[in-house]
């Protein structure tokens, strides 16, 4: 430790894993415009899934009959799932009128939530679903990840004060039908292989909702402990402020899972600086494919790391026609791919101008390597 700051390592079926993490997003077992060479190219140690999109397509007949996601995606280190929880809400509950009414694709009602589960539609065409925590920890089970998740219900910044206790009340209730559920089958996949569930913390931006639900979460014998919520990641100033509210009751000898957390490298810094270990988000390939990619680096400032940039949110817009004859790599000294093969700004801009599909890979791998090594450089300021 040094201050809030922790290095530290979990053990899986799939190998070790060092913290602090930042994990690439794999929602439909593959890292947009990544394939698992790539991602371990990378120096990514661990990678995410997505219940949800998963169990709606390719289905649970075909992950089995691969094997599990390791074997389809052909990635052989650790997988963390998420339990279908977010995209429930995100996809249903949560959005607007207006949201819907602009969606394309199939109509999507809202989900409706009871205390045994939520009903949903698929985004994909509409068809009906029902998920219980019991069903979201036997297609976790099926998926055959590493770590699994508890079934939650995720409350955004602006809920109001019942709804936030209903659902911290609903979680606190699926959490321990969770923890039932994967007791009874042994804490193991289909496979056979042991699986680590994490209990998840709610509460919005109430801070007695916030650290009840942390002490609940934290009586159940869980391998992890993960923070969720829209504030997480999203806005960081709440992100900090309901960190300080629940660190001191938070297990020290357990993983503690920033979810979604990523979209800038300083976010990443600033929540191992508050105690966080883990983190993930979908922004770095999805800001690289919209021509946005980080340039900077980690410096040491006031006994404190810093990540520095000339750019605004340490992101180069690749699209700038200041970049369209500048043959510098990248970022100089950068160890990913992209940049130690050569690539130049000026040929990326060129690329990304053409919409050539290698610029997806190559921005992406950048991208990635950049938030990985970040949470690397950090724990080396960590253990030094």
């Amino acid at each position: 430790t040094k201050g809030k700051a922790r290095a530290g390592v979990f053990h899986t079926p799939h190998g070790s894993v060092e913290t602090p993490i930042f994990m690439p997003v794999g929602t439909q077992a593959s890292v947009k415009a990544l394939d698992a060479a790539d991602v371990s190219a990378a120096r990514a140690p661990i990678m995410l899934a997505n219940t949800y999109h998963l169990y709606l397509r390719p289905g649970m007949e075909v992950l089995q009959a691969a094997g599990g996601v390791q074997e389809f995606m052909r990635w052989q280190k650790p997988v963390l799932t998420d339990s279908g929880g977010f995209q429930v809400f995100s996809l249903g509950a949560q959005k607007t009128q207006l949201e819907r009414s602009q969606a394309t694709g199939p109509t999507v009602a809202p989900a409706k939530i009871s205390d045994d589960g939520v009903e949903f539609s698929s985004h994909l065409d509409g068809s009906k679903h029902f998920f219980t925590p019991e069903k979201s920890i036997e297609i976790q089970r099926q998926i055959g990840a590493d770590i699994i998740m508890n079934f939650d219900e995720c409350v955004a910044d602006e809920a109001a004060r019942d709804y936030a206790e209903g659902a911290v009340a609903r979680t606190h209730a699926w959490a321990k039908r969770c923890y039932d559920y994967w007791e009874s089958h042994d804490r193991q996949s289909v496979y056979g292989k042991y699986q680590a569930l994490f209990g998840i913390i709610q509460g919005a931006l109430f801070k007695d909702l916030r650290m009840q639900s942390a002490e609940y979460i934290t009586g159940l014998p869980y391998d992890g402990i993960a923070v969720g919520g829209e504030t997480v990641g999203y806005n960081m100033a709440g992100t900090a402020e309901v960190m300080s509210w629940i660190e001191p009751l938070l297990p020290v000898n357990k993983p503690r899972y920033a979810m979604g957390l990523g979209s800038h490298p300083q976010d990443v810094i600033d929540a191992v600086l508050m105690g966080f270990d883990m983190f993930d988000c979908v922004a770095p390939t999805r800001l690289a494919r919209n021509g946005s990619l980080y340039v900077g680096k980690l410096e040491i400032l006031n006994q404190r790391p810093v990540f520095h940039s000339e750019f605004k949110r340490a992101r180069l817009n690749i699209g700038s026609a200041q970049f369209k004859s500048d043959t510098q790599v990248l970022q100089p000294g950068c160890d990913c791919y992209t940049c130690t093969a050569g690539y130049t700004r000026s040929y990326l801009h060129h690329l990304y101008k053409s919409a050539e599909l290698s610029y997806y890979r190559l921005a992406s791998i950048h991208n990635v390597r950049s938030m990985v090594r970040v949470a690397q450089q950090v724990r080396a300021f960590i253990l030094e």
